[in-house]
C-alpha cells in the first residue's frame, strides 16, 4: 500500500474518511455478524474512526492496524487509556483492556499479531486499496484471519468522475476478491452523502461476507 501517500494525508489533515459518529451502517447491520461479549473483531485500516469506541461498548475485543502512529494514539487518549507500548516485528502495539492496534503496514501483520479473530469489519481499507493491490490485499486478510466472516462497507461509483481513494469497489469486484472464500449477499444499498456523494452518483454498499464450509 501507499503509505507515503496516507502519512501525507494525516500531516495536512485531509481525513474526509474520518465520520464525526460511528458508521450508520455499523450499527444497522453489525448485528448480522451474530458475535457475542468477549468474541473478537479486526479493523484494517482503522485511523481514529469512532467505530472502535461503539465495538468496545459492545464488550467486544478490537484489533486493528493503521499506517499513522498519531490516529492511533488519538484513540487511546479519546478513550482516556494508558497503552502499553512496544515494538512487534516491525510494527508498533498499542494495547489497553480490549482494544490492541498496531502503527504500520497492513502487509507486515501476521496471525500471531492479531490471534483468534471471529469478525473483519471494513469499512475505510478496500475502498483505499488500489485497484492493482486489492487481490493482494484480500489474500492476506483472508490469510491472518482464518478467513473470518466480513462486515465490508464500499462504494459503487463512475471511476472516471473522481479519483480515488476512496475507490469504486462495485459488486463485481466484491465478488472476484471474495467469491472463492465467501458467501457474499448485499445487505443494504442507498445514496452516498459528504464529499463523495457531492462529487457523483455514488452508492454506498454494506455486504454480508459469510465463510464458505
Amino acid at each position: 500500500m501507499e503509505q507515503e501517500f496516507w502519512q501525507a494525508r494525516w500531516r495536512e489533515n485531509r481525513i474526509g474518511f474520518h465520520e464525526a459518529a460511528p458508521n450508520s451502517l455499523l450499527t444497522k447491520h453489525f448485528s448480522q455478524l451474530a458475535l457475542e461479549a468477549g468474541q473478537s473483531v479486526f479493523v484494517p485500516l482503522c485511523g481514529k474512526a469512532l467505530d472502535l469506541d461503539w465495538r468496545l461498548s459492545k464488550g467486544l475485543r478490537v484489533t486493528g492496524v493503521e499506517f499513522n502512529q498519531g490516529a492511533v494514539e488519538a484513540v487511546f487518549a479519546r478513550l482516556g487509556l494508558v497503552p502499553e507500548v512496544c515494538q512487534a516485528d516491525g510494527l508498533i502495539r498499542y494495547q489497553s483492556g480490549e482494544l490492541t492496534l498496531y502503527t504500520g503496514d497492513f502487509f507486515d501483520l501476521s496471525p500471531v499479531h492479531i490471534g483468534q479473530v471471529d469478525a473483519v469489519y471494513d469499512r475505510a481499507a478496500l475502498v483505499a486499496v488500489t485497484p492493482e493491490d486489492r487481490q493482494a490485499y484480500a489474500a492476506h486478510l483472508n490469510r491472518i484471519t482464518g478467513t473470518a466472516r466480513q462486515l465490508l462497507i464500499g462504494f459503487d461509483y463512475d471511476q472516471s468522475l473522481m479519483d480515488g481513494p476512496p475507490f469504486s469497489v462495485p459488486g463485481s469486484a466484491v465478488h472476484a476478491l471474495y467469491q472463492v472464500s465467501h458467501e457474499i449477499r448485499l445487505i443494504e444499498e442507498r445514496a452516498a452523502d459528504g464529499r463523495i456523494g457531492e462529487r457523483c452518483s455514488a452508492l454506498e454498499q454494506a455486504w454480508l461476507l459469510t465463510p464458505l464450509v
